[in-house]
């Protein structure tokens, strides 16, 4: 079949698109451009939790992930119970119909294999094991490429993940502890490769620059990425707790940072954050802190390019952080955010977000300012580095999920060759 008659291949997105989440957005994002740059004939279209949102934003068909638009609230009522459990029935049937319309389905990075934020099994990983096994069943191939992964205490979720992986056709991770974690829990991972996060794919706005002689600049703007966070699945015991101690500790540095005359741009990273932006703003009543409303990643990289240093909680408020340049102290809550840290240089720039210590914070702000000059050195190295590495991932991506690309390229090639004077 020639190139000119062949049926275009049929691309799948999947997962908590739309939903409110910058991160899971940004993550999409960057495979919808590299399969415009590498694969412009492919027919794209979503399954995903919001899909008037992707549909509006990136121009692709998309459709509801759950058929009980109720799936993430608390069933109470025996009526909303009933509802929930007949939502299950009718999503694995869904899910197959819609898998089997494609060739192949890509999971774009995100924590899907993960629950170190609060997670019910019924939710999103048996979402993700009805995607995988219509997959395996229809001869879709489903690709989960960049994705991150924690070991997991709850049975019911431990085993919908491990197994949603294991009928994956393909697998990348994020970072070395994702592939240790789905090894850990029976995967075999030996043809599982790691490459940087989906967001680093992302273009990067310009930073500030200052003319050459010019006099030091005062202090500038700090950025702090705020997060509702109140621990992960094995905290909800003391969620209320960890709550308040975080959200203590972020008011006192705050205030902290007003009182010597900083600007504080308080930045989310989903819509949930929101009542995190409003008790700080209650709480510190100066204009010296504003609120940002970022739509996007590109939005939060914007406003941290234009900032000296950054304090964030969110994974991808990191990556923005990291991928501007801008040096950056962590509010950690789970190993992927550590390893991210020690893999852009700067591992020792972090602070537990289950314990924050307003105290402490500062300090370990103030010797991240003082080291600013060559932590932004080592990112911009660090960040040429993420680039290389995602394009070795597209490349590998290609590779598995079109064969028949790249088999027409080489043909085309040849017979270009062949044509040649």
């Amino acid at each position: 079949m020639t190139s000119a008659h062949r049926k275009p291949v049929r691309v799948g997105v999947f997962g908590l698109l739309g939903s409110g989440n910058l991160g899971n957005d940004g993550s999409l994002e960057a495979v919808l451009g590299y399969l415009r740059a590498e694969h412009p004939e492919a027919v794209v279209d979503a399954l995903c939790g919001g899909p008037e949102a992707v549909t509006a934003r990136f121009r692709i068909p998309a459709t509801r992930l759950h058929w009980n638009r109720a799936e993430y609230r608390t069933a109470s009522r025996a009526g909303a119970i009933a509802a929930k459990g007949l939502g299950k029935l009718v999503d694995a049937v869904r899910t197959a119909a819609w898998v089997r319309r494609h060739d192949v389905v890509i999971v774009p990075g995100m924590g899907v294999l993960e629950a170190t934020l609060p997670l019910r099994p019924w939710g999103f990983p048996y979402a993700l094991f009805l995607l995988c096994a219509s997959g395996r069943l229809l001869r879709t191939r489903v690709a989960l490429v960049s994705v991150g992964a924690a070991e997991i205490r709850s049975r019911p979720t431990r085993a919908l993940v491990r197994w949603s992986a294991r009928l994956a056709a393909y697998r990348s991770y994020r970072d070395a502890p994702s592939r240790d974690a789905m090894r850990a829990m029976g995967v075999d991972t030996a043809r599982d490769e790691v490459y940087p996060d989906l967001a680093f794919a992302l273009p990067t706005p310009p930073a500030g620059t200052r003319p050459a002689g010019a006099p030091p600049d005062p202090p500038g703007p700090v950025c702090l990425g705020v997060m509702d966070f109140h621990g992960g699945n094995d905290d909800r015991a003391r969620a209320e707790e960890i709550h308040r101690r975080y959200l203590d500790g972020t008011i006192r540095f705050v205030r902290t940072l007003v009182e010597e005359g900083r600007p504080v741009r308080l930045l989310t990273g989903d819509a949930c954050d929101a009542p995190v932006v409003a008790a700080v703003l209650d709480a510190v009543d100066s204009p010296l802190v504003t609120a940002a409303e970022p739509a996007s990643l590109a939005d939060l990289m914007t406003e941290m390019a234009a900032a000296d240093t950054v304090v964030a909680v969110r994974y991808h408020n990191l990556v923005c952080a990291l991928k501007t340049g801008t040096p950056v102290l962590a509010l950690c809550y789970a190993t992927k955010s550590a390893a991210l840290m020690a893999e852009m240089g700067l591992g020792a720039h972090c602070h537990p977000a289950r314990e924050v210590d307003a105290d402490r914070l500062l300090e370990q702000f103030r010797e991240l300012e003082k080291r600013s000059t060559e932590l932004r050195r080592t990112l911009a190295e660090r960040n040429l580095a993420a680039a290389r590495r995602l394009e070795h991932q597209f490349t590998a991506l290609t590779a598995a999920l079109f064969p028949t690309a790249d088999h027409a390229h080489a043909h085309a090639h040849a017979h270009a060759l062949r044509e040649a004077p």
